[in-house]
């Protein structure tokens, strides 16, 4: 069981074994993960061999410790680690086992250092499936657990669907000032004194990879040391290289969090593992303070020792200057689908993830949050799979975020095999596609 009913599940593939960027089925069929499973397979499916032989020693050394009662040496190496790749004076402070846990984590951290207890988070966000993470997530998936929890507030970003903040002929200036107005207003209104943290991804990423404009990190950043607030930035998805940099917010000049979260790539999920990183000054509160979280499975000996060399291979294969490398030929592939495609109205991408925005025959989004999903992403969803793809799918936006190790080849293949497939979203939302016509041209040429 997940996110969408069962039945979901019965036609997908049984994976039974991976090589590379592809996944291999019972039946012999081979297929190029799209997504990174969830966006977390960012190393693919056969892992380092220092990072297999990292779990099989710390298995045979200490498989477990419970860190009251004794810290394993594993964990100060990942510290120091951490500590080194962190920007500013952000410290590794906790490992739990998800992003979600994570996330519980920097809330309970944020409010027990604030004394406050408002949490700002996006609509459209999403930040888990536990209570508090689940309550500071902004799309349909809060609804599920009734979206009761108090002290979460939602906002505004620059991103919403039915206005431009500035308005329809603002600037990416204007649009940015008008989105800071609207927040600061919020905080006012809330009440300063009693908002803990802003939280936000680096990059919107289940809602649509939206990559912030210039100078509204940094102006979140100003409101948030004007009134006392720590900022809180999920880097579950984007964090270890993702972007083309190892954090999301790398890519916003000068702007250091007061509290960051990772998941996925700090082990390429290959074990659940997940981290809070904060600020020095944060994380001295805590030196005769509790947290007021804990868990079993934090800092478990085994999944620390695979994140640790799972990160050393990142650094030590220069993944991120990789991802760099390969992220202009994954933006023209993007555009080409865009100008072949009329189903497709747009893209967004950074580093080697992105995203595809579907239009209706109107121009219009044709599958708002509250909507079912119309026939044609299903009849979509069959040739994605016939053409030998898998990934997640979160309708009206079409994911594209394959493992960080693709090659040039690898993803033009995935692309063709994607642009085949948009043929049949195409025809199942009304359109007529010219690309389609020129490869039944190109046929009766041959």
């Amino acid at each position: 069981m997940g996110w969408g009913p069962n039945k979901g599940r019965h036609a997908v593939p049984n994976m039974t074994h991976g090589e590379g960027v592809y996944l291999f089925d019972d039946k012999g069929n081979k297929y190029l993960d799209w997504t990174s499973q969830a966006v977390c397979s960012n190393l693919g499916h056969d892992l380092p061999e220092a990072v297999i032989e990292a779990a099989e020693y710390q298995m045979r050394l200490l498989p477990y410790a419970y860190g009251d009662i004794g810290q394993p040496e594993v964990r100060t190496r990942m510290n120091q680690l951490m500590n080194e790749i962190l920007p500013g004076d952000l410290r590794a402070a906790v490992y739990p086992s998800s992003g979600s846990e994570a996330n519980e984590a920097g809330i309970m951290m944020a409010r027990r250092y604030t004394g406050r207890q408002k949490i700002i988070s996006w609509y459209r966000s999403y930040h888990g499936a536990t209570s508090n993470s689940s309550a500071a997530t902004g799309d349909s998936r809060r609804w599920l657990n009734g979206d009761s929890t108090p002290g979460f507030v939602k906002a505004f970003n620059p991103f919403p669907l039915f206005f431009k903040p500035g308005g329809q002929n603002s600037t990416e200036a204007e649009m940015v000032e008008s989105s800071l107005v609207m927040l600061e207003e919020q905080i006012l209104n809330e009440g300063p004194d009693n908002i803990a943290s802003i939280m936000t991804e680096s990059v919107l990423g289940a809602g649509g990879c939206f990559v912030f404009p210039e100078g509204y990190m940094q102006g979140i950043r100003a409101l948030c040391d004007q009134y006392g607030i720590l900022m809180h930035v999920d880097e579950v998805m984007m964090g270890f290289g993702r972007t083309g940099k190892m954090f999301g917010f790398q890519n916003y000049d000068g702007v250091v969090p007061d509290i960051v979260t990772c998941a996925k790539g700090i082990s390429s999920s290959a074990v659940p593992m997940s981290m809070v990183a904060c600020s020095g000054e944060v994380l001295d509160f805590f030196e005769d303070k509790s947290i007021g979280w804990g868990s079993t499975y934090q800092g478990h000996p085994v999944a620390i020792a695979v994140s640790y060399e799972n990160t050393k291979y990142i650094l030590q294969n220069n993944i991120v200057g990789r991802v760099q490398a390969i992220a202009p030929l994954f933006e023209s592939c993007m555009q080409r689908l865009v100008e072949d495609h009329p189903c497709i109205k747009q893209y967004r991408a950074i580093g080697l993830f992105g995203c595809l925005d579907v239009q209706d025959i109107n121009g219009k989004n044709p599958k708002l949050q509250h909507e079912a999903a119309h026939d044609a992403f299903f009849e979509y969803k069959k040739e994605f799979i016939r053409q030998g793809l898998v990934g997640l799918h979160r309708y009206p936006h079409i994911h594209c975020a394959p493992p960080l190790s693709i090659t040039e080849d690898e993803l033009i293949d995935g692309f063709e095999r994607l642009d085949r497939a948009l043929d049949v979203l195409d025809e199942a939302l009304g359109f007529h596609s010219n690309h389609i016509d020129q490869n039944n041209d190109e046929v009766a040429a041959v």
